[in-house]
């Protein structure tokens, strides 16, 4: 992220609901969808209708006696089970009918647009936007969202240490461990109980950016860990990853990686990577190799941009913006691309 706030705070930290899921817009229900989920009913019905016959069939086996009450309990188990399989035969687990995710084109036209919605530059085919956000019809949609730390602002903290007060990672002494360029606490992902607690909060999230029609996801501060002064390591920061990935390819998301170039062959279940000054540092071809030109690359500097552009044009999406990423026509606003 920038290293200075951009201004107007993100959704996660607005007053009114700090830490609650930003209004959520339902996408119409795609045609397909529709007619696949009618045929997996007309042919689920035939098997149903098997399979209860053979549960009755089986029902009325007995040694001449009479059912006893238990008997029959036991049978309707039996029939329900029944019913349970044949649907799931006919119409599959379930996983058959999610979305799979829409992944970027390589080196897709770009716009970083965390501090205000605007109307994308001309040529631009893939925006970021925070969740709260909605995103821009035939373009493609990337919804970002903090997942690894709370947002900057003393309501989101105040929030935080009503609601969740154990999800916020502390120090030996009880103080909050601060990422201090941000001013935003992390989060307390040590082990596998916190990681899925914070799931039930950040999950939500992800939904919603689902319902809103955004095509992808972007957690922040993956590298969240390299600032908790050792509470946390890479393979905390690796695991609620994979969870957070997980949920955005239930929902029919995929999920960028943002930046953090030590976890590129961890195999986390990322599809492509939104990083920041790749070209300052030098960092662009590891996240070009994994990704196959499936990058997002965000440089503040004008010296970054420049070696970027020279090396990375074609190959990647490079962009330059102003580090507080201001909505167009704002006194600072800056966005180029090459």
């Amino acid at each position: 992220m920038p290293l200075s706030q951009p201004p107007g705070t993100p959704a996660d930290a607005r007053p009114t609901a700090p830490g609650t899921p930003a209004p959520a817009h339902t996408p119409a229900t795609p045609r397909n969808r529709t007619l696949r989920t009618a045929t997996t009913a007309i042919t689920a019905a035939p098997a149903v209708a098997l399979a209860l016959t053979a549960a009755l069939l089986t029902g009325c086996s007995g040694n001449g006696d009479g059912p006893s009450s238990g008997d029959r309990s036991h049978k309707e188990k039996a029939m329900e089970k029944a019913m349970e399989k044949a649907k799931e035969k006919a119409a599959g687990t379930g996983e058959q009918d999610r979305p799979a995710p829409r992944l970027p084109r390589p080196h897709t036209p770009f716009d970083y647009q965390l501090g205000g919605a605007y109307d994308p530059p001309a040529g631009v085919r893939a925006v970021s936007r925070d969740r709260a956000a909605k995103p821009v019809p035939g373009r493609y949609n990337i919804c970002y969202v903090n997942a690894f730390q709370a947002q900057p602002g003393r309501a989101a903290t105040k929030w935080w240490q009503e609601k969740h007060p154990e999800l916020l990672l502390r120090d030996p002494d009880g103080d909050l461990v601060i990422d201090q360029d941000w001013n935003e606490p992390l989060f307390d992902i040590s082990t596998a109980a916190k990681r899925k607690a914070l799931l039930k909060v950040v999950g939500p999230w992800i939904d919603g950016c689902a319902r809103s029609g955004f095509d992808a996801v972007e957690p922040d501060n993956l590298d969240s860990y390299t600032r908790s002064d050792g509470e946390l390591d890479a393979a905390d920061g690796q695991a609620f990853a994979r969870l957070l990935a997980r949920r955005a390819h239930d929902r029919g998301l995929a999920v960028g990686q943002k930046n953090t170039t030590e976890f590129l062959d961890k195999d986390l279940g990322f599809d492509f990577a939104v990083v920041e000054e790749c070209g300052q540092y030098d960092e662009c071809g590891p996240y070009v190799k994994a990704y196959d030109g499936r990058v997002f690359d965000i440089e503040y500097e004008k010296e970054g941009y420049e070696a970027a552009c020279r090396r990375w044009h074609g190959k990647l999406s490079v962009i330059l913006r102003d580090r507080d990423v201001r909505p167009a026509g704002e006194d600072g606003y800056v966005y180029r691309r090459c």
